[in-house]
């Protein structure tokens, strides 16, 4: 309420969403609620991969391996850790193949929780307020780029409108601002249309490009191509709020108490990167890059329970076909093992 009141009675949607998730000691990010976890009983609100099988981590500890020989480096850098959860696996699959893994997470409270779960891997895990001027090694992103606060546009009436926030007295409304931003592709149709762009993603594909010397980045996230991303009939947008395992669309209610998250434009985040200097070394679905790195000879290893839990990581109606990975690194490009078979770059 202060940030809009200072702003002259409104600020636009990307600025609420990052102090509703990142503003010290209130945001969702910011506090001590569990946040990660298979299921409700725990408190949690919502599940990523690497809590619902650990298998996740294990198939993906090839990639890494496979990406730290290509590119002659021997650290890993995981943005926006969670839990620790993925950390543990790949520190736990990779051993002293990897030389120091380090986190770059904006959230105290769960760099306390990632901590003490990463303990027994000593020293060879460190936390990084700042980045350096180049780095070098293996960066991984599961679900980071969701998190990252976007814009709203509104087309209303055919005129386009920025979505920002008021305060009307009683609590948080909506107020659209006629603007001059715009989708990256034409909208057809005359219907009213809502949707996001992501600036913030955009400039951490940057960042990348302009830091990362030697080494490759996989970031895995759900989200689509341009084309099907702004879809006429995708015209409610994909801005969405996760508490207690429950979906809502309402972020202007409980704020600080649950997630808010919108799909990525995987063309914007590839073509930022390209743009900056990066090659896009692939572009998959989840199933695609994890069976390609060895998912069905992991699951052959496991009992029918668990084996059952780690197949959703690929199955349609999970997270096979919603998550994509995409793949990108300085200097000539490779093609990385998650990408043999089911490339979709031509798509994007």
């Amino acid at each position: 309420m202060q940030d809009i009141r200072a702003a002259g009675g409104w600020i636009g949607f990307d600025r609420f969403m990052q102090a509703a998730l990142y503003a010290p000691g209130l945001g969702y990010y910011a506090n001590e609620s569990p946040k990660f976890g298979a299921m409700p009983g725990s408190g949690s609100d919502f599940v990523t991969a690497p809590e619902l099988s650990p298998v996740f981590g294990r198939v993906l500890a090839a990639q890494v391996r496979e990406a730290l020989d290509a590119t002659g480096t021997h650290d890993v850098w995981e943005f926006g850790a969670g839990s620790g959860a993925l950390a543990a696996q790949l520190l736990g699959s990779l051993g002293e193949r990897v030389r120091r893994y380090t986190i770059v997470d904006l959230s105290g409270s769960l760099r306390a929780r990632q901590q003490a779960r990463l303990a027994p891997f000593g020293d060879r895990v460190a936390w990084a307020d700042q980045l350096p001027e180049a780095l070098e090694g293996v960066v991984v992103g599961n679900e980071v780029l969701d998190a990252m606060p976007v814009q709203l546009l509104h087309r209303r009436a055919g005129t386009w409108h920025e979505r920002g926030v008021a305060w009307d007295g009683d609590g948080f409304a909506w107020e659209d601002r006629a603007t001059a931003l715009r989708p990256p592709v034409e909208i057809g149709g005359p219907h009213d249309y809502l949707t996001e762009i992501h600036p913030q993603g955009e400039g951490f594909m940057r960042m990348l490009a302009q830091r990362l010397a030697r080494g490759a980045a996989f970031l895995i996230d759900y989200g689509f191509g341009e084309d099907e991303y702004y879809h006429p009939q995708r015209h409610m947008g994909t801005l969405v709020c996760h508490r207690a395992h429950q979906v809502d669309s309402d972020p202007l209610a409980d704020v600080g108490l649950k997630d808010i998250t919108a799909h990525v434009n995987f063309t914007a985040m590839a073509l930022a990167a390209q743009e900056a200097g990066l090659q896009v070394l692939g572009y998959t679905t989840q199933a695609h890059f994890l069976i390609n790195c060895g998912l069905l000879s992991q699951l052959e290893l496991l009992a029918q329970a668990q084996r059952a839990q780690a197949a959703k990581l690929m199955m349609e109606h999970e997270m096979g076909e919603l998550f994509k990975v995409l793949a990108v690194a300085p200097g000539a490009p490779w093609v990385p093992m998650g990408f043999a078979q089911g490339d979709r770059t031509h798509r994007l």
